[in-house]
């Protein structure tokens, strides 16, 4: 098991962080380069929502669901996840390497009312600085960072005993590099060329082994799929060819690092 107990070596690729920092402005805007995660982000909101309340029994809680819960949004870009789960209750923060990224959620934020604490740093800061959060969101980050098995054990660290780290990202198979690559960003153009290296799509099976190996227990892998006849995405509990999110444990016993409140 690799518990990451040294975190000075980031797993940040500034390359990346400089092609998502230059789209900043763009984050709030549904028909910009962002429109892909704008049309995905109710399927997102609806597995994340599912995964929460069924894991801390919030199932019959109608408003603020997840009041008195940590969470913490990795790859936070402008909010568009941060800011629902902060109506929804949960106590959030945002984090994202580029300023531009969090200058925007944060405008956005101040803008809707909402207290996020967002921040411009990485998951080994806060590592580094002993955190805990009750939940971890991983979306669409897995795919960008240059280690991908010393990021999640990065997230392990700062998952609390019991708590869990929902990730998503784009399997390796050839259904993904047309849609995702050939589709996305040459054909219908809703990706800058370039916002995805096909190499680094990681596939289930290869997710699940390295959440195991950094002490995670997966619990729930799920597909995203986009229906071009009704351009609209909806959440498949078998087709994980192109788009899947997966939901993984921090065991209760046996474990170190931050405990709960």
């Amino acid at each position: 098991m690799n518990t990451m107990t040294n975190t000075s070596a980031s797993t940040v690729d500034p390359g990346e962080v400089e092609r998502f920092d230059a789209m900043a402005s763009e984050w709030w805007s549904p028909h910009g380069k962002f429109r892909p995660l704008h049309m995905l982000n109710p399927c997102r909101l609806d597995v994340i929502v599912e995964q929460i309340k069924v894991e801390f029994r919030r199932l019959h809680i109608a408003e603020e669901p997840f009041q008195g819960l940590a969470l913490l949004d990795i790859g936070c870009g402008g909010g568009l996840l941060a800011e629902p789960m902060a109506r929804l209750g949960a106590r959030v923060t945002g984090i994202d390497p580029a300023p531009g990224c969090i200058g925007a959620a944060r405008a956005h934020a101040d803008a809707s009312g909402l207290e996020i604490d967002y921040r411009c740093a990485t998951a080994e800061d806060l590592a580094e600085a002993g955190e805990g959060f009750d939940v971890i969101l991983a979306m669409e980050v897995i795919e960008h960072v240059s280690r991908p098995e010393d990021f999640l054990a990065i997230c392990r660290s700062l998952v609390r005993p019991g708590g869990m780290l929902i990730c998503s990202t784009i399997n390796r198979t050839p259904a993904s590099y047309v849609k995702a690559i050939i589709g996305a960003e040459f054909v219908l153009r809703w990706l800058p060329r370039g916002t995805h290296d096909w190499r680094r799509f990681i596939t289930p099976a290869e997710l699940d082994s390295l959440l195991i190996g950094a002490g995670l227990d997966p619990v729930d892998c799920k597909g995203f799929v986009f229906d071009p006849f009704r351009w609209s995405w909806s959440v498949s509990d078998s087709d994980t060819r192109v788009n899947y999110v997966t939901t993984s444990l921090r065991p209760e016993t046996g474990t170190d690092g931050p405990e709960r409140d």
